[in-house]
C-alpha cells in the first residue's frame, strides 16, 4: 500500500493539444502525432522535451491526443491521423493492424512491441478505512467499486483479466471465476470511459475502491490526492504495447522517438511517473516490488482467446454480465 510519491466512430476522442517541449533545433522538422491512451499523459509532458534535447529530437514538433484506449485504436482505424501510438493493450494494436495501419511485425523487437509494464492494484480512501486488501474485499456488502467500462477502457479489461485470474490462482474453477466477476460487477455503481476518468471519480468521492493501473494510484499521490494503494498478492502484469503508424509521413523521426521511449534514460522517466520499466537496467534501478502470485495475460490463454470469450460484444462473458446489469455494450 506504499505509495511511491517521490521518487472516429467520433475521431476526436481526446482533446489534441500542441506539446510544448524543450531543446535545440528551428522548431521547422517534422511534427508527430502521438495517439495515446489516458494515463500517460503526465509521462509525456517529461518524455517528449528529453527527447526533443537529443540530437535525433532536434526541431521534432508534437501534437498529442489522449483518451480511452479502444476508442483511440478505433479513431485511428476511422481516419484519425497518427504517427506514433501507444496503446493500453495489445488487442488495440492488432485492430490496426488488421487495418493496415501498423505494420504486421510491430512486436518484433526484444520487448516484444511494449514500452512499460504496470500491475493492477487497489486504489483506497487514505488510510484504507475499509481495510481492503484482497479480492474478497472487493465483493463484501456495502463496498462500491469504481470500475471503467471495458467495452472502451483498456485498463478497464486488464482489471477484469486479474479479478478473473485471481480466483483461479485461489484453486477456483472457471465456473466460480466467472460468477465471481457477476458478483463484482454488481458493486460497480459507474463505469467511465477511460482509467483516468475512472480515477477522477474516485478522487471525487464515489466509491470505496479503484481499480487501477499502480502507475495511476503513484500518479495521484504525485498530486497529493488523499489516497493509499493495496498491490494484491496475486494480480495481473500489465503490457503496454507502442509502434509507428504504417502510413506515417514521419517515419524516420517517429522510430527514433520509439527508440528513444525504449532507451535507459527514458525508461527511467517512465518509472519516476509510476510505470514499470521494459529495460532492465531501469526496472532494477526503480525496485518496484513483484507481487507473489504475478501472472500474465499469457497464463490465460493470451489476448486473442482472451478478447474472444470474454469481450465479444455479443457473445463474450462480460457483455453478458452488463446486460444482466442493463448497461448497453453497443454493436
Amino acid at each position: 500500500m506504499k505509495g511511491r510519491a517521490k521518487s472516429a466512430a467520433a475521431l476526436l476522442v481526446a482533446a489534441a493539444l500542441l506539446a510544448g517541449g524543450c531543446g535545440g533545433g528551428s522548431g521547422g522538422g517534422d511534427r508527430l502525432t502521438l495517439v495515446a491512451y489516458s494515463t500517460p499523459r503526465e509521462a509525456y509532458e517529461q518524455l517528449i522535451p528529453a527527447f526533443r534535447r537529443t540530437e535525433a529530437g532536434k526541431g521534432v514538433r508534437f501534437s498529442q491526443s489522449y483518451g480511452a484506449s479502444g476508442d483511440q485504436s478505433r479513431a485511428v482505424q476511422n481516419g484519425l491521423a497518427a504517427d506514433v501510438v501507444s496503446f493500453s493493450l495489445a488487442p488495440d494494436m492488432t485492430r490496426l493492424v488488421d487495418a493496415g495501419l501498423v505494420a504486421k511485425d510491430w512486436d518484433a523487437d526484444r520487448h516484444k512491441g511494449m514500452i512499460t509494464n504496470s500491475v493492477v492494484v487497489f486504489v483506497v480512501r487514505k488510510g484504507n478505512p475499509n481495510n481492503i486488501r484482497t479480492w474478497d474485499d472487493l465483493v463484501k456488502p456495502g463496498v462500491e467499486v469504481i470500475e471503467p467500462n471495458p467495452f472502451t477502457s483498456g485498463g478497464a479489461r486488464w482489471n477484469i483479466m486479474a479479478a478473473y485470474g485471481a480466483q483461479l490462482k485461489a484453486g477456483r474453477t472457471p465456473g466460480q471465476a466467472v460468477a465471481y466477476l457477476q458478483e463484482l460487477f454488481r458493486h460497480v455503481p459507474v463505469q467511465d470511459k477511460s482509467a483516468r476518468e475512472a480515477l477522477q471519480t474516485f478522487v471525487g468521492g464515489k466509491g470505496d475502491v479503484l481499480l487501477a493501473y499502480e502507475n495511476e494510484a503513484i500518479n495521484a499521490q504525485q498530486k497529493e490526492q488523499p489516497v493509499d494503494y493495496v498491490v494484491p498478492d496475486t494480480t495481473i502484469l500489465i503490457e503496454n504495447p507502442i509502434a509507428v503508424a504504417a502510413r506515417s509521413k514521419h517515419a524516420g523521426a517517429a522510430t527514433a522517438f520509439v527508440d528513444f521511449l525504449r532507451s535507459e534514460p527514458a525508461q527511467r522517466i517512465y518509472a519516476e511517473r509510476g510505470y514499470r520499466p521494459v529495460d532492465p537496467a531501469a526496472a532494477a534501478a526503480a525496485g518496484f516490488p513483484r507481487p507473489p502470485g504475478l501472472f500474465t495475460i499469457r497464463d490465460l490463454g493470451g489476448w486473442p482467446e482472451v478478447s474472444k470469450r470474454f469481450f465479444d460484444k455479443q457473445a463474450g462473458l462480460v457483455a453478458g454480465i452488463e446486460r444482466t446489469l442493463g448497461v448497453t455494450v453497443g454493436s
